[in-house]
């Protein structure tokens, strides 16, 4: 399930692409299928063996280009080991919110980003993510968990404070929010609820189907109350020294 757009966020071969807080490596997958070169960074060593794996899989089953690279790298997202300018894209899908000095982390995604590459940052929405913390502390206040919740007038200001400039944005996975609230009443782990347990048969059925219907439905629902805010921005500039805080 991909939050960034790829329409909106064009990759191709020959470009070099940071997934920064890759996880699982969704769109770092995404990225090696469209050529590009990818480093999946994580600051969690453990998320990067299985990443690691799918890379050789994709490679051995032919579903990367033979001239694609993919790399996997543990590391901190506010003291990157590369260098100035190194990337033309740089993905930060749901990290951000984890970080405690995330203008640190924003300062450093710029610097490894070359003048006129394209960042795309997505956080938790401001309201789902609200209804949430209301409903549960056990949702965020865990170790590694949501530190904060950006309106997304923060996050942009936050960016161009970094020398990024935003572009447009867009809000994701509005089917999602319902059954992160029901998670949050019911228990955050008792996926055996038979309300939690059925709403998330359906989601993998639309994921895996994509009906329209359900199509339809999420894209009246996203500028409502989609799970996630998208924001495509550019350097425009060299980026400034890092953030002290």
């Amino acid at each position: 399930m991909l939050t960034v757009d790829f329409r909106r966020f064009p990759v191709r071969p020959g470009h070099r692409v940071l997934d920064l807080g890759c996880g699982g490596g969704r769109h770092a997958f995404e990225v090696y299928r469209r050529g590009a070169d990818v480093v999946a960074f994580d600051l969690d060593p453990s998320e990067l063996a299985p990443v690691t794996g799918m890379f050789t899989a994709m490679r051995t089953a032919g579903e990367a280009a033979a001239e694609a690279g993919a790399t996997a790298i543990s590391g901190d997202a506010t003291a990157m080991p590369f260098g100035d300018g190194m990337f033309d894209r740089v993905i930060a899908a749901e990290v951000l919110e984890h970080i405690g000095d995330d203008q640190r982390a924003m300062h450093e995604l710029a610097r490894v980003l070359r003048p006129g590459g394209l960042a795309a940052i997505t956080v938790p929405s401001f309201l789902p993510e609200r209804v949430c913390w209301a409903l549960s502390t056990e949702y965020h206040e865990v170790p590694g968990g949501h530190v904060r919740i950006y309106t997304r007038v923060e996050l942009q200001a936050k960016l161009a404070r970094a020398g990024l400039t935003a572009l447009w944005h867009h809000h994701a996975h509005g089917l999602h929010s319902p059954y992160w609230w029901l998670k949050c009443a019911v228990g955050v782990h008792n996926d055996k609820h038979r309300l939690t347990s059925a709403y998330h048969r359906m989601l993998v059925w639309d994921i895996m189907r994509k009906p329209a219907v359900t199509r339809l439905a999420e894209q009246a629902l996203n500028p409502l109350i989609g799970k996630s805010l998208v924001v495509y921005a550019v350097k425009t500039e060299p980026a400034p020294g890092r953030a002290d805080g």
